[in-house]
C-alpha cells in the first residue's frame, strides 16, 4: 500500500521535495524542490512542452509576465464573486477551513478544537500585492492566479507573428498563485504552483470535436509515460459545478492515497474569454467568416494541469515496495527495498556510474566514463562508498533507470557492466560503444 507518508518521507530522505523555509519552522502550502526533485519536475514539463511544441505545428508558445494590468483579472471574473472559496473560522481557535469542505465531510464543529464555527464568509483566492513606492489603491494588483490570461491578451500578437489559421493553439508553463484557505496532500494543494496549460482557437461548430479530440489525447500522453490506466479516470462537470462560462469540462482524475482528484482539465471556455478582454480592453479580438462575413469570437478549448500535482502522481505510480529485498544475500521479510520504476524519459537521473571497489585504477577509470556520458548529455550519479548491493538499492529508490558497474574486467576487456533496474538484467558493452547504446534503450 503507498501512503503519502511513505512518499513525503522517500522526498525528503533522497533530495526530492523538502518544506518551504524549513530553517525558520516552514511556511504553510510551500515546498521547494531539491537535486532531484529539479530534474523529475523538469523532465515531466519537457515531456509536456514535447508533446505540444514539437509534435503540433499549430500550436505555439508564450512565456507571459507574472505581473499583470489590474484590469486584466477584472476581465476574467477573477476579483468578482465567481473566484472566491468559502471560508469558516474557529471561534476558539481561529483556525479556518473551507466551509465547502466541510460540509462534504459532514463536520458542523471546528476539526482542530471542536469550537463553534463561524458563518461562511466569501474569500478571493488571488494574491495581492502592489507595485511602486506607494501602497494605496492605484498601486494594486495581483500576482497571477492562473497561466491563461497570459495568453488571451496575447491572442491577436501571436496570430499575426506567425500567421495562424483557426484553429489552433497557444501554450505556457509557467508559475501561478493562490491564497489556499487550507492547502494540504503535500504538494498536491499550494499557494505557489506550476501550470502547464495550453488554449486551442477553434471555429464554434467544431468546439465538440475538438474537445473530444484533446480529451482522448491528454489521456494517451499519461498512459504512454507509464502511468497506470486503473489509476485514471474522466470525470465530468455536473451542470450545477460548472464555471458560469464552460459549455463542458471533465477532469482526468488520479487515484491518489487520499482518493480520486484532478490532475488536469479539459474544458470547453466558449466564446467567454476573448469577448470579455476585447469588451474590458476595447481591442477586437473577434475573427470574420470569409465566406459569410460574419464577425465571431473563437471558442476555447484549454488543457490545464498542474506540474506539481503530476510530480506527485508520476511519484505515486511509480513507487513499488520488494518485501525479502532483491539485492541482498541474506533476504528477511524484515527487508523492504523500495524500487521507483518512473519512465525512462522521467527519470531524474538516467544513469549511476559505480566502480567495483575504491581501487584507484577502477576509481580513475570509472570517473573518466561518468564525465563522457555527461558531456553526452545525460543526467548521470556516481556512488563508490559501500557494497556494490546498497548502492544498487540507492539508485533503485531514485528511479535510475542504470547502473554502470566498473570492475576489474573491465581494465581488460574495456566493458563495463550495465544492470537494469526493472529487470535487473545484465549486459556486457563495451566502453567506446556506451554512450550510444545508453541513448537508445533510453529512447526504446
Amino acid at each position: 500500500m503507498v501512503t503519502l507518508e511513505k512518499i513525503v518521507n522517500l522526498c525528503k530522505r533522497r533530495g526530492i521535495i523538502f518544506p518551504g523555509s524549513e530553517i525558520y519552522g516552514g511556511l504553510a502550502g510551500t515546498y521547494d524542490y531539491g537535486p532531484l526533485g529539479v530534474e523529475l519536475n523538469r523532465n515531466i514539463k519537457e515531456a509536456w512542452r514535447r508533446e505540444m511544441f514539437q509534435l503540433h505545428s499549430n500550436i505555439f508558445g508564450v512565456d507571459s509576465s507574472i505581473l499583470m494590468q489590474r484590469r486584466v483579472w477584472e476581465a476574467s471574473g477573477h476579483t468578482s464573486a465567481g473566484f472566491t472559496d468559502p471560508l469558516q473560522e474557529c471561534k476558539k481557535c481561529h483556525h479556518r477551513f473551507r466551509a465547502d469542505h466541510l460540509t462534504e465531510q459532514r463536520i458542523a464543529k471546528c476539526p482542530d478544537c471542536g469550537g463553534e464555527l463561524t458563518e461562511p464568509k466569501r474569500f478571493n483566492l488571488l494574491v495581492e500585492t502592489h507595485l511602486g513606492p506607494v501602497k494605496d489603491d492605484a498601486s494594486l494588483t495581483y500576482l497571477r492566479g492562473e497561466t491563461t490570461q497570459g495568453i488571451y491578451v496575447n491572442y491577436r500578437n501571436i496570430k499575426t507573428a506567425v500567421r495562424a489559421e483557426l484553429p489552433f493553439g497557444i501554450g505556457q508553463i509557467g508559475k501561478a498563485f493562490r491564497n489556499e484557505i487550507t492547502p494540504g496532500h503535500f504538494i498536491y494543494r499550494m499557494r505557489e504552483f506550476e501550470q502547464m496549460e495550453m488554449q486551442y482557437f477553434v471555429r464554434p461548430e467544431e468546439a465538440d470535436k475538438y474537445f473530444d479530440h484533446w480529451k482522448e489525447e491528454r489521456l494517451k500522453w499519461y498512459l504512454a509515460l507509464g502511468m497506470k490506466k486503473e489509476n485514471l479516470r474522466f470525470r465530468p462537470h455536473a451542470k450545477d459545478e460548472l464555471a458560469h462560462y464552460a459549455r463542458a469540462a471533465e477532469d482526468i482524475e488520479y487515484n491518489f492515497p487520499f482518493g480520486w482528484h484532478e490532475i488536469e482539465g479539459i474544458h470547453n471556455r466558449g466564446d467567454w474569454d476573448l469577448s470579455r478582454h476585447s469588451e474590458f480592453s476595447g481591442e477586437d479580438l473577434s475573427e470574420t467568416d470569409p465566406k459569410t462575413d460574419k464577425k465571431f469570437y473563437p471558442y476555447i478549448i484549454e488543457t490545464s494541469a498542474g506540474a506539481d500535482r503530476l510530480t506527485l502522481a508520476f511519484l505515486i505510480d511509480a513507487y513499488n515496495e520488494i518485501v525479502g529485498g532483491r539485492t541482498t544475500t541474506t533476504k528477511s521479510t524484515k527487508d523492504v527495498e523500495v524500487v521507483l520504476r518512473l519512465h525512462k524519459k522521467l527519470a531524474p537521473v538516467k544513469v549511476a556510474v559505480l566502480p567495483l571497489s575504491k581501487k584507484d585504477q577502477l576509481i580513475k577509470a570509472a570517473k573518466e566514463i561518468l564525465f563522457d556520458l555527461k558531456r553526452a548529455g545525460l543526467v548521470t550519479d556516481y556512488d563508490d562508498t559501500q557494497s556494490i548491493g546498497r548502492r544498487y538499492r540507492r539508485q533503485d529508490e531514485i528511479g535510475t533507470p542504470y547502473c554502470i558497474t566498473f570492475d576489474f574486467e573491465s581494465v581488460n576487456d574495456q566493458k563495463v557492466t550495465v544492470r537494469d533496474r526493472d529487470s535487473m538484467k545484465q549486459d556486457r558493452v563495451a566502453i567506446a560503444e556506451l554512450s550510444l547504446w545508453l541513448k537508445e534503450n533510453l529512447e526504446s
